[in-house]
C-alpha cells in the first residue's frame, strides 16, 4: 500500500498501525499526515468445540492462555508477525509456562494454521473475519471462543498522503467521513455475513479542548 502511496497513487492510506510499512512512511520519511485512528478489527482466541480448557466466553485473553498452557491442550501458533508477537504478549502475561508439549510453532500460517489447529483438537489466534471467512470454505472443526479482550483488538489507522499529484482536500473530506459519528456507528453495527459477532469496533476520537467559565 505505502509503495503505492509513495508514487502518487493513494490520496488516503488505511492501515494497521505500529506495522514499520507505516512508521517508516509517516514518522521517516515524513510522506504522511499524523496517522488517525478510525476502528479495529477484531482478533479472536478459537479452538474445539470440547473446549477442553474451559476458556469459552472468558474476557481476560491472558488467563485463557494460562488455562491452555496448564491443561496441556494444544495450541497451534499462526506465523504471523501480528500474530506472533500477540502470543508472546499472551505468554509473558500468563507466566511464561513451560513451553514444552502443547505450544507448536510449526510455521504453519493461516488457513494452514487453522487446519491443523482443527485436525489436533488444538486451540489458535486469527483475525475473527478471514476465520469466518475460511470456516464457510472448508471443513474445520475450531469456532471463536475469547473475543472479549482488548488486547485481541487490532487498531487501524489513516493517513493522509502528501506525495506530489496527491488529493489531499479529498482524503481529508474522506477522512472526516470516516470519523464523523454516524460513519463510527455503522462501523460499529456493521456484522460478517450471517454472523452476529462484532468484528470490527470503531476507535475515532474527537477529543476538544474544555473552554472553562472564569471564577
Amino acid at each position: 500500500m505505502y509503495e503505492a502511496a509513495r508514487a502518487g497513487k493513494v490520496d488516503l492510506a488505511i492501515s494497521h498501525y505500529g506495522h514499520h510499512d507505516c512508521e517508516q512512511f509517516v514518522h521517516v520519511e515524513r510522506q504522511g499526515e499524523w496517522p488517525r485512528t478510525i476502528f479495529s478489527n477484531q482478533m479472536a482466541l478459537v479452538g474445539p468445540p470440547s473446549d477442553p480448557a474451559n476458556v469459552r466466553g472468558l474476557a481476560d485473553a491472558a488467563e485463557a492462555f494460562a488455562r491452555i498452557a496448564a491443561t496441556k491442550s494444544p495450541f497451534v501458533l499462526n506465523d504471523l508477525d501480528g500474530v506472533r508477537y500477540l502470543v508472546e504478549v499472551l505468554w509473558n502475561a500468563s507466566g511464561r509456562p513451560p513451553r514444552d508439549g502443547w505450544l507448536l510453532d510449526d510455521k504453519h500460517q493461516k488457513e494452514d494454521a487453522m487446519v491443523v489447529a482443527s485436525r489436533l483438537g488444538a486451540y489458535s489466534l486469527w483475525g475473527l473475519t478471514p476465520f469466518l471467512r475460511t470456516h464457510k470454505q472448508i471443513a474445520i472443526k475450531l469456532e471463536p471462543l475469547v473475543l472479549a479482550d482488548p488486547l485481541l483488538q487490532r487498531l487501524l489507522v489513516s493517513v493522509i498522503v502528501r506525495a506530489p499529484g496527491s488529493n489531499i482536500d479529498g482524503a481529508r473530506a474522506l477522512q472526516t467521513h470516516l470519523l464523523a459519528p454516524a460513519t463510527q456507528a455503522r462501523i460499529r453495527a456493521t456484522r460478517y455475513p450471517t454472523d452476529e459477532l462484532v468484528t470490527w469496533v470503531p476507535a475515532g476520537r474527537h477529543n476538544h479542548t474544555a473552554i472553562l467559565p472564569k471564577a
